[in-house]
C-alpha cells in the first residue's frame, strides 16, 4: 500500500512539475517574443487614461457588451471546433490574381484590392492606403494555428511597395500581423490607428514620428485625405494580460471625390447611424461580414446585420469583408457571402464580391461572379437558407 501511494504521489509531482514548466514557458514565450507586442506605460498610459472611453483599466464599448459565456456552453463549442465539417474550409485553391504595378492614381475614382478577409489596398486621389494588412500566412502568433486558405496566387508581399499610409483598426491578430508590418514598415509613409495600437508598432520598429493614434471621432489629415476614428463594438489583446488596453475603432475616409467606411470589427449597434448622420452618405463600405455565432453577436455581426448597417451609414455600395481567408468560426467559409448576397438583393443593397487579388473600380457597376463557387464541392451551397445553429467558435488571439 505503501509502494502505490508512493508511486501515486510521485505521478501526481511529475504532473505538477510539468504543468509548471508549461506555465512557466509559455509565460516567459508571452512575455518575450516580439509578435505579442507592447501596451503604453508611463506617461503615455497616464494620458491615455484621458480618454473618455477608458475607464476602470481598460477601454469600454458604448453599450454595455458582455462576451463571457456560460460554461455550460464551453464543452460543446470545443468539441465542434475539434471534430467540425470539412465545409468551413475551401477544398480548392481559391482564385485569386495580384498586381501591384499599378502607381498611385491621381483621379477622382477609388480603385480596391482585396487581399481576403479585413486586408485591402484602397488607391483614391494620388494615395495609396492599406487597410488592416493582415497579409501573412497565419492569423495567429505561431505559424501552425489559424492558417490562411490557399490561394492560387499567394500574396507576395515584397511586391507591395510604395504605401502612404496604414490604417490599423484594432490589435487583434487577424487584422494585425507582425511578420506583415516587419516587411511593409520601411516602405510605409504613416501609421494611422485606434488609440494605443501604436504600442505594438513602436515595439516592432516603427518611428514614433510614423505613428498617428486617434481616440474615437478624432480625425487627421493625409494631405487633403481626411482619416477620421469613429466607434465600433468589440474587444482588443494579443496577450494572455492586456485585455482592453488598446482601443478598437472603424475608420472614414473622406477626399475631394469620395466618402469611404472601414467597419473594422464590430458587434451591430447604434454607433453605425451616428456616424452615417455624421458623415454619410458614403460611397463606399466595407462591412465586417463573417466569424459569427448567435452567442457572440455582440462583437460580430450576423451578415444581414451587416447589410443593415450599411443602410444605417447610408450606403451606396458595400463590400463585405472578414470571410474568404481564414477558418474562425464554426460556419460554412460560404456562408457569409450567401447571408449577405440574399440579405442585400431583399434590400435593394449594392454589393460588390470581388475576386481575391482583382482591383476595381468603386461605383463603376463592375461585374462580379460567384467565385467562391470555384473552392465549393458540397450540396450546401444550394440551400437557401445557411443553418444559423453551427456558428461559433472564440476567435483565437
Amino acid at each position: 500500500m505503501i509502494k502505490v501511494l508512493k508511486r501515486i504521489l510521485k505521478a501526481m509531482l511529475i504532473l505538477f512539475l510539468t504543468i509548471a514548466v508549461l506555465i512557466i514557458g509559455i509565460a516567459i514565450f508571452v512575455n518575450t517574443a516580439p509578435q505579442f507586442g507592447a501596451g503604453p506605460k508611463g506617461d503615455r498610459l497616464a494620458s491615455i487614461k484621458s480618454s473618455p472611453n477608458y475607464i476602470d483599466g481598460q477601454f469600454q464599448n458604448l453599450l454595455e457588451t458582455n462576451m463571457n459565456m456560460a460554461p455550460k456552453d464551453i464543452p460543446g463549442l470545443m468539441m465542434k471546433f475539434s471534430t467540425g465539417r470539412k465545409d468551413r474550409e475551401p477544398q480548392k485553391e481559391l482564385p485569386s490574381s495580384f498586381d501591384f504595378s499599378q502607381n498611385s492614381r491621381v483621379d477622382s475614382l477609388v480603385y480596391v484590392t482585396w487581399f481576403g478577409h479585413s486586408a485591402i489596398l484602397m488607391e483614391m486621389e494620388g494615395k495609396r492606403i492599406l487597410i488592416d494588412p493582415m497579409l501573412g500566412p497565419a492569423a495567429s502568433p505561431v505559424s501552425f494555428m489559424t492558417k490562411r486558405f490557399p490561394y492560387q496566387d499567394p500574396i507576395d508581399i515584397n511586391e507591395i511597395n510604395d504605401i502612404d499610409a496604414v490604417i490599423l483598426s484594432h490589435d487583434h491578430y487577424d487584422h494585425l500581423d507582425y511578420p506583415s508590418i516587419i516587411a511593409l514598415m520601411d516602405k510605409v509613409g504613416h501609421f494611422y490607428t485606434a488609440l494605443a495600437v501604436g504600442e505594438h508598432l513602436k515595439r516592432w520598429g516603427v518611428a514614433e514620428d510614423k505613428i498617428t493614434e486617434l481616440d474615437w471621432w478624432q480625425g487627421a489629415n493625409l494631405d487633403h485625405i481626411q482619416l477620421v476614428a469613429t466607434p465600433a463594438r468589440h474587444f482588443s489583446g494579443r496577450g494572455l494580460t492586456d485585455r482592453n488596453k488598446s482601443q478598437w475603432a472603424s475608420w472614414v475616409i473622406i477626399g475631394k471625390h469620395n466618402r469611404i467606411y472601414f467597419s473594422g470589427d464590430s458587434g451591430y449597434a447604434g454607433h453605425f447611424k451616428e456616424i452615417g448622420d455624421k458623415y454619410g452618405p458614403f460611397d463606399f463600405t466595407m462591412m465586417e461580414c463573417g466569424q459569427y455565432n448567435e452567442l457572440w453577436k455582440v462583437i460580430h455581426m450576423m451578415p444581414e446585420e451587416s447589410v443593415q448597417a450599411h443602410i444605417d451609414l447610408k450606403g451606396k455600395v458595400m463590400m463585405p469583408i472578414h470571410w474568404g481567408a481564414f477558418n474562425l468560426a464554426l460556419h460554412d467559409w460560404t456562408d457569409p457571402i450567401l447571408r449577405a448576397s440574399a440579405e442585400a438583393e431583399k434590400l435593394n443593397v449594392n454589393l460588390v464580391h470581388p475576386i481575391i487579388g482583382d482591383t476595381f473600380i468603386v461605383g463603376n457597376d463592375n461585374s462580379f461572379t460567384d467565385w467562391w463557387r470555384e473552392a465549393e464541392t458540397f450540396s450546401r451551397l444550394t440551400k437557401e437558407q445557411p443553418d444559423d445553429n453551427v456558428q461559433a467558435k472564440i476567435e483565437i488571439r
